[in-house]
């Protein structure tokens, strides 16, 4: 007779430390104009991806939440 097997233990995933992309370029202010940087943090939907994701940090997340709604006021991106 078999014995009752244990459930297996999942690998644990190798976490990347994020950084901020924009601290590293020294990005201090976001442009709404900047079409280019805002779509990059975007779904196609026109969502904002958050922190989690992106990497971004508390400053420069909120501040390209700003600059994406500002942009969609103009129509400059969805």
């Amino acid at each position: 007779m078999k014995k009752p097997s244990r459930p297996r233990r999942r690998a644990r995933k190798i976490l990347r430390v994020k950084t901020c992309r924009l601290c590293e370029n020294k990005i201090y202010r976001i442009d709404f104009k900047d079409v280019d940087l805002i779509k990059r943090y975007q779904t196609e939907g026109g969502r904002i991806l958050p922190r989690r994701i992106t990497g971004n940090c508390y400053k420069h997340q909120k501040c390209l939440a700003q600059a994406v709604k500002r942009a969609r006021i103009l129509a400059l991106v969805l």
